[in-house]
């Protein structure tokens, strides 16, 4: 029966992916951005699916059965944390703003250098955000259907990137709905399960009330804290929730969904770590054969509510995919569209700048076959680079492009080269990138989110504040009322010609 729930998924995803290309209509503002048509609920649920995709879920559920209760909803906690933030100070400039990626934003406060190292961070970063959603649907294909881990992880890439080519942000809008219907359902059905079944037990030192979890290193408390502080911070730079809430209607609409959307993550996710506890009691020795969510989901949970989680799980991985691919695509356009070099329409550019993009995604899968983590990292790597320079850029008048190079480049320093040295990520093997020594030892694991991303805080003020301080009359940093440089403009008014022909006279009109 779960078989037939994820087929049917998967074809009714791609249906509706197909039918939203009628949408795009040719333009790229339909395509990348819903033509900034999104009204409050839409958005919350794009915003949310981020959170409920396998990657958080499926690796949240992973790492509390492995680690605590707190290890699993330090990662939806992270991320209501982010929507919270987003929601009370940067959504409504961000909407305001009217772009259509992060990168266009650098550009606008610290010139063409900081786009391009804005887009090469956020890409690369995204690449392996996105690989983690394509581990925990390989797992899925496998346990489920007994598809080949490499097989189900190429196969599932093709089909995301058929529909996301075709229908953009809009096939996003109708899979998101989807998603939202049938996971609220599943999500809330478990839980009763949960608590009217079985009923909550965890194994000791792994329940809700051994708060050793979140004060005592032994115990994980620091790596917990860096997945809370990691996801809460790394995501106001996530490339897509950037893009989906540059989709909504209005600014107020934009501040109003990502509120929703926190309160709906920590309603809908922190639960699942409850049922992944108790599911290492309820499974036994056998809790670490493959990802304690679909085991409980195969042989636990009643066939009705496993099939709807498993349906929503899937969906959410595949819409979460689909906007990461969308997202990177735009930013690898947008930027070269910058040099006026392109022999094809932005819209095609777009399309086809997905392909490498998967193929990144796909190689990092292959590589890193553990769910959560790379979320978790992706994150944590924004964290040490891009985090400090975007916020106080949007909120003060330190802007300086040097500050962002010498910044970004000494938090990120710091940060990979405490990764290949230490053996494990987040508690879990480095087989990443491990260079083995007797030197750096897994007790700096967790401790080295924090001071990386201080190094960057702190150069990036030091250096910001010396620049702005000694810039002479008329060289002043562009702030955060002016945040369009001419070449920002001028990119803005290139994509939104594509878009003209095609938009009623009034609309043109406002805009000009």
């Amino acid at each position: 029966m779960i078989s037939a729930a994820i087929g049917a998924t998967v074809l009714v995803l791609v249906v509706l992916g197909l039918s939203s290309s009628r949408r795009v209509r040719g333009e790229n503002r339909n395509f990348a951005v819903a033509g900034r048509s999104l009204a409050v609920p839409l958005v919350a649920v794009l915003l949310m699916s981020q959170v409920i995709d396998s990657n958080a879920t499926v690796g949240a559920a992973d790492l509390a059965g492995g680690f605590g209760f707190w290890a699993g909803a330090a990662m939806p906690l992270g991320l209501a944390l982010s929507f919270l933030m987003m929601g009370l100070f940067v959504a409504k400039k961000v909407r305001a703003l009217e772009l259509y990626s992060l990168p266009e934003y650098f550009r606008g406060r610290f010139g063409r250098t900081g786009e391009i190292l804005c887009a090469v961070l956020t890409v690369a970063s995204f690449g392996i955000l996105m690989a983690g959603n394509l581990v925990a649907l390989g797992h899925m294909m496998d346990h489920f259907l007994g598809v080949p881990y490499w097989v189900a992880i190429v196969v599932v890439t093709v089909a995301i990137l058929a529909y996301t080519m075709v229908g953009g942000m809009f096939a996003s809008v109708y899979t998101g709905v989807f998603v939202m219907a049938i996971m609220v359902v599943g999500f809330v059905g478990i839980s009763l399960w949960l608590f009217l079944g079985p009923g909550y037990s965890a194994p000791a030192g792994l329940g809700i009330a051994d708060l050793e979890q979140v004060t005592d290193q032994a115990a994980g408390s620091v790596i917990n804290w860096a997945t809370l502080f990691a996801l809460g911070f790394g995501n106001l730079v996530a490339i897509d929730v950037f893009q989906r809430v540059s989709s909504s209607r209005n600014a107020r609409g934009a501040r109003a969904a990502s509120l929703i959307a926190a309160a709906g993550t920590v309603i809908l996710c922190v639960p699942l770590a409850a049922v992944a506890v108790t599911g290492v009691g309820l499974l036994g020795d056998g809790a670490t054969d493959a990802p304690i969510l679909f085991q409980l989901l195969a042989g636990q949970v009643p066939t009705p509510v496993a099939m709807l989680v498993v349906s929503g799980l899937l969906a959410a991985s595949l819409t979460t995919v689909s906007g990461i691919l969308l997202a990177s695509s735009s930013i690898v356009v947008g930027t070269v569209l910058h040099t006026r070099t392109l022999p094809v329409s932005v819209l095609q550019a777009s399309r086809l700048a997905m392909v490498p993009v998967a193929a990144i995604g796909v190689l990092v899968a292959l590589r890193v076959n553990h769910t959560g983590i790379l979320l978790t990292l992706t994150f944590d790597l924004l964290c040490a680079s891009i985090v400090a320079p975007f916020v106080l850029s949007l909120w003060t008048r330190l802007v300086s492009t040097r500050a962002l190079v010498i910044s970004t480049i000494l938090g990120l320093g710091v940060r990979l080269g405490f990764f290949v040295f230490t053996p494990t990520i987040y508690g879990v093997e480095n087989t990443l990138a491990y260079v083995p020594n007797d030197v750096v030892t897994q007790s700096v694991d967790g401790w080295t989110t924090f001071l990386a991303a201080g190094v960057s805080l702190v150069v990036y003020v030091a250096v910001a504040a010396y620049d702005t301080r000694t810039a002479g009359p008329g060289a002043a940093p562009v702030g955060p009322e002016q945040p369009r440089t001419p070449d920002t403009a001028a990119l803005a008014e290139a994509t939104l010609a594509e878009d003209t022909a095609a938009r009623p006279t009034a609309e043109v009109a406002a805009r000009a």
